[in-house]
Order: C-alpha cells, then sequence, then structure tokens
C-alpha cells in the first residue's frame, strides 16, 4: 500500500529555517508528481508546493521565494527547505501523492515559527 511518512518538523524562530522530508513507499517513486500542504488550526488546507516526476517545480503565492522543493528518486523522498520562517507558516505539514482518482497524505509534521 501507499505510505507517506513526513518528518523534519519543529519550533524555530522567526528567520529561522526548517528541512522536511517525505518518504513514499507503495508507488513508482520517480514517476509521480509529489505534494506539500499545510493546515493551520481553524483553516482550510492549503497548497505549499510541488514537483512533478520531471523535476519542475511550482509553488503557492504566499511562498515568495522562501521555500523550495525537491526530490530524491534514488531515495524515495521529497524534500521542502523553508527559510525566512515566519509566524505565519505555523502549521501541520503534509505530502501528498495522487494515484487516478485517489489522493494520500502522510500524518503530517508540525511546524511552528515562534519566539
Amino acid at each position: 500500500q501507499i505510505q507517506l511518512v513526513e518528518s523534519g518538523g519543529g519550533l524555530v524562530q522567526p528567520g529561522g529555517s526548517l528541512r522536511l522530508s517525505c518518504a513514499a513507499s507503495g508507488i513508482i517513486f520517480k514517476m509521480r508528481a509529489m505534494g506539500w500542504y499545510r493546515q493551520a488550526p481553524g483553516n482550510q488546507r492549503e497548497y505549499v508546493a510541488g514537483i512533478s516526476s520531471d523535476g519542475s517545480t511550482n509553488y503557492g503565492d504566499f511562498v515568495k521565494g522562501r521555500f523550495t522543493i525537491s526530490r530524491d528518486n534514488a531515495k524515495n523522498t521529497v524534500n521542502l527547505q523553508m527559510d525566512s520562517l515566519k509566524p505565519e507558516d505555523t502549521g501541520v505539514y503534509y505530502c501528498n501523492v495522487n494515484r487516478g482518482v485517489q489522493s494520500y497524505w502522510g500524518q503530517g509534521t508540525q511546524v511552528t515559527v515562534s519566539s
């Protein structure tokens, strides 16, 4: 079965950095587009970044050059480097992959940006 496991979240001060990772199994990873989403308390889940199978990337408007998504097909992982973090970046970050009409999610990793 498809499994996504996120890691790398934590508490960081404003202006700091975190690197999230998502390990995927149960899929032919190199053929799948992968995405990161986030959800803050009381808010809907929102799109953060995505990377296609050919490595092309796109980002949510709020990212504004602060985050970088990458993939390592040899390790079946997708990473999200987050720099210049702001308190409004606080939330649970989820890894996502779609197969057909089915969407799969990890359990999420908490990111808290606070002084």
